[in-house]
């Protein structure tokens, strides 16, 4: 994120305390960019909080408290508000209603922090972000073809494929290079669980023309 914009102000909620608290502690300490507004034990705390509404709300799925899920998702959508869903468990059909829903990202609570600050970052940018472990799950139940790529990774993969070094895509996206890497990463798992082999720089982009992510006078322009 550049840093010239205004850092995301989040708030999160889940009931498991230990997890809350790291997760404050990390982002605080390693997301400079994002702002902890709040962190809170349950729902209504969330809605009467001073610091409501945030940009962003990172909420548990499983929270103890029988209001379904997209009752809450809709409510934040009312005042504005881009959520990221957390669970411990990824059936795709899960997956797929939070989505269906309007959740913008959804993330298993095994995911590393820094993958859950991109998934915060993405949702802010009102882009949909699903961690890798879902992904993958999802493209699982699906019948072949290329995976489904965020409009990050596909941004990503045609700057990449076109010929931009990782120091370059990420400039032009404003993100870290580590990012970037990170982006790289998860679009090569993808195809490779797809059966489809971009290890190369040189399949990465004939795979990027063949999906339409990046047009052949693209290339030459970059070049």
């Amino acid at each position: 994120m550049n840093a010239a914009q205004s850092p995301i102000r989040l708030a999160i909620v889940d009931d498991h305390r230990m997890l809350l608290g790291a997760l404050t502690e990390w982002i605080r300490n390693a997301a400079t960019d994002i702002d902890m507004i709040a962190a809170l034990p349950t729902w209504p705390e969330l809605l009467t909080h001073p610091g409501f509404p945030v940009d962003v709300v990172l909420l548990d799925l499983d929270l103890k408290d029988n209001i379904p899920v997209s009752l809450k998702i809709s409510t934040l959508k009312t005042t504005g508000v881009k959520v990221v869903l957390m669970s411990t468990y990824s059936e795709p059909n899960v997956v797929r209603e939070a989505l269906a829903a309007g959740a913008l990202g959804y993330i298993v609570k095994s995911e590393d922090a820094s993958m859950i600050a991109e998934a915060i970052r993405a949702a802010a940018m009102g882009e949909s972000f699903i961690s890798a472990e879902l992904d993958l799950a999802l493209n699982a139940s699906d019948v072949g073809g290329a995976p489904k790529l965020s409009a990050q990774e596909r941004r990503v993969m045609a700057l990449y494929g076109g010929g931009e070094p990782v120091k370059a895509v990420a400039f032009q996206l404003g993100i870290s290079e580590e990012t970037a890497k990170s982006y790289l990463k998860r679009i090569r798992e993808k195809y490779r669980v797809a059966g489809i082999d971009v290890g190369t720089k040189v399949a990465l982009r004939k795979r990027a023309i063949q999906d339409g992510i990046l047009l052949q006078t693209e290339i030459s322009t970059a070049m």
